[in-house]
C-alpha cells in the first residue's frame, strides 16, 4: 500500500464543501468518483481542511492510500480526465505512510477577494465578493494588522464549533489593492471555523464606520463575537497554500 499526496484546486461554487455529506454534492465526492474509475476501488481521502459551501482552493492537499500502480504525472492525468472541469490534480507525489495532510501542515495562507468596481465583473461572479462602493483599502489594512500575532481568536469563530483550544498564530494580515480587485491576505499556523470570512466582515464594518477602528482589538481582548461585524460571504475566498 502506498500513500500518495494529490495537490488540487477547485472552484467550489457547485459544491457544499470539501467533505463528503448526504444533503449536497461535495469536492471530496467528485475526487472520489475519479479515484474509483481509475483504480477500480473506491478509496478515502483525507483533506488538509474542511471548506465550506462555495469557498475555492489554489492549492488543497489531500492523502490517498493505494495499490494501484500509477503515480505522479501519469496519476495526475489519469484522474483529471474523470474529474469535472472545476476541480483539478496538478501535483502527485508518495509521502510516508504516517503522513497526515491536516495534522503534519505547519500554517495556511487564505486570501478574500472583493471586486471593487463601479459594475458588475461576470469575471469575478462567484468568484469574488462584489462591492461598488469605493472601499478605503488603507484604513483595512491598518486596522488588519490588529488582528496578527499570538492570540485567542475565539470571537472570530462561528457557533458550531467544538474546537476547544481557539488560540492561533497569526503572521501576516494585508489588505491590498490591484485596480478594481481588492485582496485580504491571511497566514496562520491554523484557522478557527469561519475566522477570516468573520474578519473580512469586519473588517468592511470598520471602513464603513460601522465598528470603531480597533474593534477587532477590544475582540481580541473581550473574545465575545458579538464585538465584531458579520460573516462575509464564501464567494470570495480562497485556500491559497498548504505549507508543510
Amino acid at each position: 500500500m502506498t500513500r500518495l499526496l494529490l495537490t488540487i484546486q477547485y472552484v467550489g461554487t457547485a459544491y457544499h464543501g470539501w467533505q463528503v455529506q448526504p444533503n449536497g454534492v461535495t469536492v471530496q465526492e467528485r475526487l472520489q468518483d475519479a479515484i474509483e474509475k481509475v483504480t477500480g476501488v473506491r478509496s478515502g481521502v483525507i483533506g488538509c481542511s474542511r471548506t465550506d459551501a462555495g469557498v475555492h482552493a489554489k492549492m488543497f492537499c489531500c492523502t490517498l492510500d493505494t495499490e494501484y500502480p500509477l503515480q505522479g504525472e501519469k496519476m495526475a492525468k489519469a484522474l483529471n480526465a474523470h474529474l469535472p472541469k472545476d476541480i483539478a490534480v496538478y501535483k502527485v507525489r508518495e509521502v510516508a505512510p504516517d503522513f497526515h495532510p491536516r495534522y503534519q501542515a505547519v500554517g495556511k495562507t487564505y486570501t478574500y477577494c472583493i471586486w471593487n468596481g463601479k459594475h458588475r465583473n461576470p469575471f469575478y461572479e462567484d468568484r469574488a465578493l462584489f462591492i461598488s462602493k469605493t472601499l478605503d483599502e488603507g484604513v483595512m489594512d491598518k486596522a488588519a494588522k490588529g488582528f496578527c500575532g499570538t492570540h485567542d481568536y475565539k470571537a472570530f469563530c462561528s457557533a458550531g464549533s467544538d474546537v476547544e483550544d481557539t488560540v492561533r498564530t497569526v503572521s501576516e494580515c494585508s489588505v491590498k489593492r490591484e485596480g478594481d480587485l481588492v485582496t485580504v491576505t491571511v497566514t496562520a499556523n491554523g484557522f478557527l471555523y469561519n475566522m477570516v470570512r468573520i474578519l473580512v466582515g469586519t473588517l468592511l464594518d470598520i471602513e464603513a464606520g460601522r465598528l470603531p477602528s480597533d474593534a477587532i482589538k477590544q475582540a481580541l481582548d473581550t473574545t465575545k463575537r458579538q464585538d465584531l461585524g458579520a460573516t462575509a460571504p464564501p464567494m470570495g475566498l480562497y485556500l491559497e497554500k498548504v505549507y508543510y
